[in-house]
């Protein structure tokens, strides 16, 4: 019995490293700095940090009993919000590299923490190619839908998925807080850091 006992605190210890080390490698826990003059890529770029930062802690800490919370009337989970924030950072990473996004394609089912690092490390992405642009004009929107194409321009990425992304990640600021999880008091989006 005892050395149950230690392989199971083992075994826990083991895990809570492992997420440890996962979130250390996450992009966003605060804001890079601010580039030194402004580009219409550089101001897109910065963004999307904006909506990484909200993104990371929207999501940092939530509990398999967060992701199931469901606010009823029809609603979605925690867990179904995350899923379409996975979607929204696949369309505007796409963009950023001028890739289309096919429907068509099955996408890899994913667990929580996987889906988490996937979507801040789209942001990330997105956000180091715009700031290298100056050629907006040129990051158009493409969707591949039943063998169909369709082009947007790139004023539909902005009041389209980043600003629906940041929408949708206050929404799961709002639904943890009601869950009984809020999020890190020390959370300063205006300064993108945790106040001290």
């Amino acid at each position: 019995m005892r050395i149950f006992s230690s392989l199971l605190a083992l075994l826990f210890c083991t895990t809570l490293i492992s997420q440890e080390t996962m979130n250390d490698s996450l992009p966003y826990a605060s804001i890079p700095e601010a580039p030194e003059n402004y580009t219409p890529g550089k101001v897109v770029s910065r963004m999307i940090d904006g909506l990484g930062f909200r993104y990371y802690w929207a999501t940092e800490g939530l509990t398999e009993k967060d992701l199931s919370y469901e606010p009823g009337n029809e609603g979605r989970t925690i867990s179904q919000v995350s899923d379409h924030l996975y979607g929204l950072s696949r369309v505007i990473v796409n963009c950023a590299k001028k890739q289309p996004t096919d429907f068509s394609q099955k996408q890899p089912e994913l667990m929580p923490a996987e889906k988490r690092k996937a979507t801040l490390q789209n942001f990330k992405t997105a956000s180091e190619l715009f700031k290298a642009t100056d050629d907006i004009a040129g990051h158009k929107i493409i969707f591949i839908r039943d063998g169909t194409t369709s082009e947007f321009p790139f004023w539909n990425n902005l009041n389209g998925p980043i600003e629906d992304a940041i929408w949708h990640a206050g929404q799961v600021v709002a639904l943890r807080r009601i869950a009984g999880n809020p999020i890190n008091p020390k959370v300063n989006v205006f300064l993108g850091k945790l106040n001290d």
